[in-house]
């Protein structure tokens, strides 16, 4: 009886051997085949590839991103633009930097990309919008590299509007217009 068990324990092991050797067979034929199918793929695009070289330079570098909702222009967003392209900043705003038929996306991002800061008029108007969470997001975006991108002003809005909003946004020291005028926003972007 013994013998019988070792007999068929000997047999197992075997069984067992053949299995695993056959299954490191397929895996190494697939592996090549893998191997194989990458290696014709990246010389067919290799000629395709795109270098750093080919890229252009952005030709043109922002002070200042300003992110808000159209409803807050005649209030507030085109007296900033304005009093900051005065003082010498290059601002990126929609009305100075949008023609008719460009494509909004492609525009923002580059604004965005372009941009060492992002000025985000928060206000009723600018939680409600989908561009505005669109421009937020890529500034976001940036700050997690761990630079300072965004730089809030409060506009009709409260702390707790801001808190529903986003609260790592209402975390952010922040001007407020019902306090601080255009000019006292200037002065304090030129301290940056």
């Amino acid at each position: 009886m013994l013998k019988a068990q070792q007999s068929e324990q000997k047999k197992l092991q075997d069984d067992q051997l053949k299995f695993q050797k056959k299954l490191q067979s397929e895996i190494e034929i697939q592996k090549r085949h893998l191997e194989t199918l990458i290696a014709q793929n990246y010389s067919t695009q290799n000629n395709k590839l795109v270098s750093t070289e080919d890229i252009p330079e952005p030709t043109k570098q922002y002070d200042f991103f300003i992110s808000h909702a159209s409803e807050d222009k005649d209030d507030i967003v085109r007296d900033l633009a304005e009093a900051l392209r005065n003082n010498g900043f290059e601002v990126w705003y929609d009305e100075f930097e949008l023609k008719i038929g460009d494509s909004l996306r492609k525009k923002i991002d580059y604004g965005l990309s372009n941009a060492n800061y992002g000025i985000v008029i928060i206000s009723p108007s600018f939680v409600k919008k989908n561009w505005t969470e669109y421009e937020l997001n890529g500034m976001v975006a940036r700050e997690m590299n761990g630079h300072k991108v965004i730089l809030p002003i409060w506009h009709k809005i409260t702390k707790d509007e801001v808190l529903r909003f986003s609260p790592s946004l209402a975390d952010k020291l922040a001007l407020n217009t019902s306090i601080h005028t255009i000019d006292d926003i200037v002065e304090n972007l030129k301290n940056l």
